[in-house]
């Protein structure tokens, strides 16, 4: 086993690495059954929903969508897989995963906020662990790491949040949670507003609200001497794509949080924007909705924010809680060190612990690809059809 100091921060200050802007090369669509699809079917674009719904409304006939099950990375590498077939180029990168994995990664050194001498942040760490540790399983194939998001350690999480008691007379986590799903079914059309009528836009309030079906962009990004694919859920576009794939798309990702009523409040917020202000920041992103609710769930004002604009405001405005050249610089550092330890084919975990400051790398398989690979991909790539570039 081997580890990476999170700490001391004052190794990753400075001007941040070089970024590289992400750019969308391929998406896939999960329609309203989590049925894949190689197209962008479950676009979605958004428009500004009312003020005063009830977040609540509906709950009982929510379809959830049982992530429970283990799906690797299949539909990234599935998509992968078609674009190289369409192209005949393969898509070189030093790492390939989920949006959501280097979003723990770069989060990591504020995950716990120790140190820092604010007894409010340290108090509200300790309330969350869920935040803070992280389990992920990779693999070496082709020269490039493959990351996915540890299975077991997932639900192990999930069944601890869900076993945390609400305080008296607050609603259940279940129902806070439908109501970030709720504030997306209020704010979303599936087509542009101009060709939709009045009608649906005033009765997207009466929607059963569904979270089977995603819009998927893959993009190629980096950060560092680190080349990356990721993919991840947008939440919609804000007018229509361009028609040149070379134009920056304008994304929407929608956000809920309680209206701020004092310090604490602030200091929760600013915590979510950390991890706001990185999942948009990864796929390319540049606007954030944010609705503010009351706590019964009522939604009460809209936000927009430029999320390229957040880590100066939490800087100049904010408790200053995080820094975002910071996470930059630390990504970078983690993800070459990444590259020199995972090197060989195997099953390797990536951990982080409760509260702990390094990120362990140990070898949990000596040979194969584990699940993290689906054989249609191995097969394809071993054919040597693509050429590198």
């Amino acid at each position: 086993m081997t580890s990476f100091d999170i700490q001391p921060l004052n190794r990753f200050t400075g001007t941040s690495a070089a970024i590289r802007r992400p750019k969308e090369i391929a998406c896939f669509s999960y329609d309203d059954d989590h049925q894949y699809h190689l197209d962008g079917r479950s676009l979605r674009y958004y428009y500004p929903p009312l003020l005063g719904a009830d977040l609540s409304k509906g709950f009982d006939t929510f379809k959830q969508l049982d992530d429970t099950a283990d799906d690797h990375l299949d539909s990234l590498l599935k998509t992968i897989v078609a674009l190289e077939v369409r192209t005949g180029t393969k898509c070189e990168a030093d790492i390939i995963t989920w949006r959501g994995m280097v979003t723990k990664i770069m989060a990591a050194p504020f995950d716990n906020m120790g140190g820092n001498g604010c007894v409010w942040l340290e108090l509200l760490m300790a309330a969350d662990t869920n935040w803070a540790r992280f389990e992920m399983n990779a693999t070496n194939f082709q020269g490039t790491i493959f990351i996915e998001e540890n299975r077991e350690h997932k639900l192990e999480q999930r069944q601890h949040q869900h076993n945390q008691s609400s305080q008296p007379g607050s609603p259940s986590q279940d129902r806070m949670s439908y109501w970030g799903y709720k504030f997306e079914t209020l704010s979303l059309l599936p087509s542009p507003w101009d060709p939709t009528s009045r009608e649906y836009i005033e009765s997207r309030e009466n929607e059963i609200v569904n979270n089977h079906a995603q819009y998927c962009s893959v993009v190629k990004t980096g950060i560092g001497k680190a080349k990356m694919i990721l993919g991840g859920e947008v939440d919609a576009v804000w007018d229509c794509k361009p028609d040149n794939t070379d134009d920056p798309i304008n994304w929407v990702e929608l956000k809920t949080t309680a209206m701020i009523e004092s310090d604490r409040d602030m200091l929760k917020y600013e915590r979510k924007l950390l991890k706001f202000w990185i999942q948009s920041f990864l796929l390319g992103v540049p606007k954030i909705i944010v609705g503010f609710r009351s706590k019964l769930g009522i939604l009460q004002k809209l936000e927009e924010l430029e999320t390229k604009n957040i880590p100066g405001m939490v800087k100049r405005n904010g408790k200053g809680s995080w820094d975002g050249n910071l996470c930059i610089n630390f990504t970078a550092s983690f993800l070459d060190w990444l590259k020199q330890t995972i090197t060989t084919e195997g099953v390797w975990r990536i951990r982080r612990r409760d509260r702990s400051s390094v990120i362990e790398v140990l070898k949990h398989e000596e040979s194969g690809y584990g699940d993290i690979l689906s054989q249609e991909f191995i097969a394809w790539r071993e054919k040597g059809n693509s050429v590198d570039v």
